[in-house]
């Protein structure tokens, strides 16, 4: 996959997965001098307008990523047009993005990682550092593959 400029981040309610995966590669990226823009979104309006889930801003920040300012939004048609690239968490939210996606979207759709990322939202903070965990191992993929495209 060619270096995307930019790339959008998709779970359900935008305020553990998508905003942690955003913060995390936003990071990531400019440490790798990769310019890419970095968001995210839910597929539903629960949480539209707050902040991320404090257990998110916690862990994160412990590990030395930005979230507090991030604020969660609902996926829109829109968002098909402006971003190259749009990831799912896990194929609940793959099977949502895919239920609104325009016949003619430019962005590639697809799955973040081989292995869903699990929500966290349920659990208590043990799973959130599974959580990045996770997105951390999934970013530096990610990283990888667009500063040495094939």
């Amino acid at each position: 996959m060619n270096t995307p400029r930019s790339v959008l981040f998709v779970c359900l309610g935008n305020i553990c997965r998508s905003p942690s995966a955003e913060a995390v590669m936003t990071k990531l990226a400019h440490d790798n001098f990769l310019k890419i823009h970095f968001d995210s979104a839910g597929t539903a309006d629960y949480h539209v307008g707050k902040a991320p889930d404090s257990r998110a801003i916690e862990v994160g920040e412990g590990l030395g990523y930005k979230l507090s300012h991030l604020r969660a939004r609902q996926l829109t048609i829109q968002d098909f047009y402006d971003f190259d690239v749009i990831f799912a968490m896990d194929k609940n939210n793959l099977d949502d993005i895919r239920k609104i996606m325009p016949a003619n979207a430019t962005a590639r759709v697809g799955a973040f990682d081989r292995t869903p990322v699990a929500d966290p939202y349920y659990g208590n903070i043990s799973d959130f550092d599974v959580m990045f965990e996770h997105i951390e191992q999934a970013s530096k993929h990610w990283i990888d593959t667009w500063k040495h495209p094939q």
